[in-house]
């Protein structure tokens, strides 16, 4: 009877060693975590400084921008983009490593339940790592993902506007220097370079407008969500040969401002991740004015992609991360106003994507 005890417990002594090496393994890692993300949020403190600093420097230019040297401003902004560049990076790493820890955290608990039924012993008998100090709170998490999303997007356009614009000024200045040059000793290439330059302002100006039509569209204050979206789609379909659809559904009547806002600016996500993600050739929108609600649903041929991983934690490994992170801070700023968001799709067999809002009341007319 001895020996049959004594081979019982032989099973159970093996669980117990494995369920302590595996809290022990848990607990090592969160020690090497807690010290990476001391690190990390050192690195973006320093980073945010630093970019406090550059910033400040960017006024200044701007305030002396014709008494700057041109290569004294190139090198302001190329540091200006490649610091927020890291700055970025570096709080998405945060926000991983945050999120590593969480789920350790969860797994060591769970280990410490398991033991301490097994043994009879007190769960605070097993020591778990505690968290830093830097964790945030679930409203926080989402506060600083609209955040990102916010920097992300002044960081496109910063580059776009540095490469764009930006650039062409420096041509320009050179240009009209070469023309005053000309002027006297071969005044038909003169004429020839200011016609060359008068093409690459109308050229540079173009975009600038575009930009400017980016930021904040003034039809969207002026003429309202539905004639700005017709005003949207002909641009991008003009700029990007896609063959896009507008179907408008219902009263074309005015939103309140921030309901117009946030349903144009996720049009424009939406179609900027069909295009570009997607590789869509093919884009059919239906905007449906409700009384009660309001809806948009973008729907393309594109490439498609598994919509389970997009908001589980997998979707940086197998979604471009700028598209899971925008589809996710869209869906937490339509849940702010009470709207949500619906992905279909299929690796291969395009997508369909529609969000809803509470039409609200109708805006006061000054």
């Amino acid at each position: 009877m001895a020996d049959k005890a004594q081979s019982a417990d032989v099973p159970r002594d093996e669980l117990l060693t494995l369920l302590h090496d595996e809290f022990d393994k848990a607990n090592n890692q969160m020690k090497e975590l807690k010290t990476l993300i001391e690190q990390t949020h050192n690195e973006v403190e320093r980073l945010q400084q630093k970019n406090a600093m550059i910033t400040n420097r960017m006024h200044q230019i701007e305030s002396n921008f014709d008494s700057v040297p041109r290569q004294d401003i190139r090198v302001a902004y190329n540091e200006a983009i490649d610091t927020r560049s890291r700055l970025l990076t570096m709080r998405g790493n945060l926000e991983k490593l945050q999120s590593d820890q969480r789920q350790l955290t969860n797994t060591a608990e769970l280990l410490s339940q398991i033991l301490s039924k097994i043994e009879g012993l007190s769960p605070a008998t097993f020591q778990i790592e505690s968290a830093p100090s830097q964790e945030v709170s679930p409203a926080g998490a989402t506060i600083i993902r609209i955040i990102e999303a916010q920097e992300s997007e002044r960081y496109r356009l910063a580059r776009q506007m540095h490469d764009g614009p930006a650039q062409s000024m420096t041509n320009f200045i050179l240009q009209a220097e070469i023309c005053q040059r000309l002027f006297d000793r071969n005044p038909d290439r003169a004429a020839e370079e200011l016609n060359n330059l008068k093409t690459a302002a109308s050229g540079t100006f173009q975009k600038i407008r575009d930009f400017i039509f980016d930021l904040r569209p003034m039809m969207l204050d002026d003429l309202g969500l539905i004639p700005t979206t017709r005003r949207y789609v002909e641009a991008t379909e003009e700029k990007s040969g896609i063959s896009i659809n507008l179907h408008v559904l219902g009263d074309e009547r005015r939103l309140e401002s921030h309901r117009e806002v946030i349903v144009f600016r996720s049009l424009q996500e939406l179609l900027s991740n069909a295009r570009e993600h997607g590789k869509a050739t093919q884009i059919t929108i239906t905007l449906d004015m409700g009384t009660d609600t309001i809806s948009c649903t973008v729907e393309d041929n594109g490439q498609g992609f598994n919509p389970e991983r997009l908001f589980t934690g997998e979707e940086l490994e197998h979604t471009p991360e700028n598209k899971a992170r925008g589809l996710k801070t869209m869906r937490e700023r339509l849940e702010l106003i009470r709207g949500s968001l619906k992905v279909e799709s299929e690796e291969g067999h395009g997508s369909k994507i529609t969000l809803r809002i509470p039409a609200g009341s109708p805006p006061r007319m000054s």
